[in-house]
């Protein structure tokens, strides 16, 4: 080693760290969108921050039972400007699709509207010869153009092309993506051994690989009161990535359950029951459009989630009586629903999220996830409660795996339970729970199980309950009387 002659400085690590915190309210939507019109991709987590974003990777259309994908992306960016949002596409442009007839067209201006679900790589068009279709087509970008727009696929005619103006009719064929062949299969997925990639919900795994972030609200309208739908989308919320945490928004379907009354019963044959599933009834509307009642609230829940004046970027806060972006409540076929505070509180009692319109418009009604009134467990039922431990959890896993491998020691378990204290104290310091910490025992800590190379650490943890009953005693008092005489 050489002479050292002067003055040096080195830097040692902190004993504490600042914890790595999870993020909250993060959608993850399988479903179907029209990718087709914006060379889109299936199969693959998309992660947008915006609406253009959405649009430009998803496409777009106003038809959401056809693509259920679009009504998030208008839900989460247009009417609650939440962000981010993961969505996966189900909808293959190969596969789910059908053939059209060939048939006439007439132009007009020099254009055609061909439907919105024509892939534009698809289409034929011919002229006329003799009265009879001419054997050569007409060369696409040369002769004419096509563009999405609008909700239709716009032929234009090129001039200088061989489609001259006097061409008013042409003989037209091409495939259709087709969303009425999606079947439960392709949400649920799997794993594509032909294309080596995972499929439908199974994307799921990929998304923080990828994004190194946590989706820990789960959707699917349109196709989650399925119960086996429902079942793997509370089985993937509870083991994301093996390791982390969320919640699956399941609705139960109103084109099967038209009274308020048979809710609990449907919920209960479709094994709706998990506390890692919260189910939503009725559907919503604004302004003449119909929503799926998993993304309306899963919406309010991120705004909830990230609004300073309740969880500010933690799930502590229950989105129960925050208001929805909604003008009324209805079936699938349209039909108003009604519900009085009574009728709302049967719902919740099933543990049920429903809605209501009260002293503050349209608000999301219910604290409870779906294993209520089986498990009266907490830290099971109240939905701001559990998720709350899977929040902490997540942040626990992802601020201390950096230390999993090093050198048993106790400098090194010091270190862990100190910086997770400070978390929890601030957290406290907050009211975002009512108190916390983080304790590594002996007693806990077997002497088989540290030379195996293993440590517990227990977290004690108290989020705060939503005041859901508020109760006030109201007396006559007699002594007041002698107000009279002051």
């Amino acid at each position: 080693m050489g002479i050292s002659h002067g003055v040096n400085a080195s830097k040692k690590p902190a004993s504490v760290s600042a914890p790595v915190v999870a993020g909250s309210g993060i959608h993850f939507i399988v479903g179907t969108a029209p990718v087709h019109s914006a060379s889109g991709r299936v199969n693959e987590p998309v992660l947008a921050y915006t609406y253009a974003e959405a649009v430009e990777a998803m496409g777009y259309s106003d038809d959401w039972e056809k693509y259920s994908i679009c009504e998030e992306i208008y839900t989460a960016f247009k009417l609650y400007c939440i962000a981010p949002v993961v969505m996966v596409n189900v909808l293959d442009p190969s596969k789910h699709v059908s053939e059209e007839t060939a048939k006439d067209y007439t132009m007009a201006a020099g254009t055609i509207n061909l439907p919105f679900e024509a892939i534009a790589d698809t289409v034929t068009v011919k002229g006329y010869n003799d009265g009879q279709p001419a054997s050569e087509a007409y060369v696409q970008d040369t002769d004419y153009g096509l563009l999405y727009t609008d909700g239709a696929l716009r032929l234009e005619r090129i001039e200088g092309g061989k489609i001259t103006a006097d061409n008013t009719k042409l003989n037209i064929s091409f495939k259709s993506i087709d969303p009425s062949k999606i079947t439960k299969s392709d949400i649920i997925g799997g794993y594509d051994t032909n294309k080596k990639k995972n499929t439908g919900f199974e994307v799921l795994e990929d998304v923080f690989p990828k994004y190194r972030i946590i989706p820990d609200l789960l959707l699917t309208p349109g196709f989650s009161g399925d119960s086996e739908v429902a079942a793997v989308m509370a089985a993937k919320a509870e083991n994301i990535n093996g390791l982390f945490k969320g919640k699956a928004l399941v609705d139960i379907d109103t084109s099967e359950v038209r009274q308020y009354t048979d809710v609990p019963e449907w919920k209960n044959s479709h094994n709706i029951t998990q506390p890692s599933q919260i189910a939503g009834w009725p559907m919503f509307t604004l302004g003449g459009r119909l929503f799926h009642h998993s993304t309306q609230l899963a919406a309010r829940i991120t705004a909830t989630d990230t609004d300073e004046s309740f969880g500010d970027g933690c799930p502590c806060e229950s989105a129960s009586n925050k208001t929805l972006q909604a003008d009324g409540m209805a079936l699938a076929d349209g039909t108003e629903v009604l519900l009085n505070i009574m009728q709302a509180n049967y719902l919740n009692e099933n543990g049920i999220v429903t809605g209501l319109n009260f002293t503050n418009g349209f608000v999301s009604w219910g604290n409870e996830t779906a294993c209520y009134p089986g498990n009266t467990d907490v830290t099971d039922y109240f939905y701001n409660v559990s998720r709350m431990f899977g929040w902490v959890g997540n942040t626990v896993i992802l601020s201390t795996w950096g230390k999993t491998d090093r050198r048993m020691a106790r400098r090194l378990f010091e270190s862990i339970t100190d910086s997770l204290n400070i978390w929890l104290n601030g957290l406290t310091s907050e009211e975002k729970i009512l108190g916390g910490r983080v304790e590594f025992t002996e007693e806990e800590n077997p002497e088989t199980e540290l030379a195996a190379g293993t440590a517990h650490f227990h977290i004690y943890l108290t989020p705060p309950s939503p005041a859901k009953e508020l109760d006030f005693v109201l007396e006559y008092s007699v002594g007041y009387l002698e107000n009279l005489f002051a």
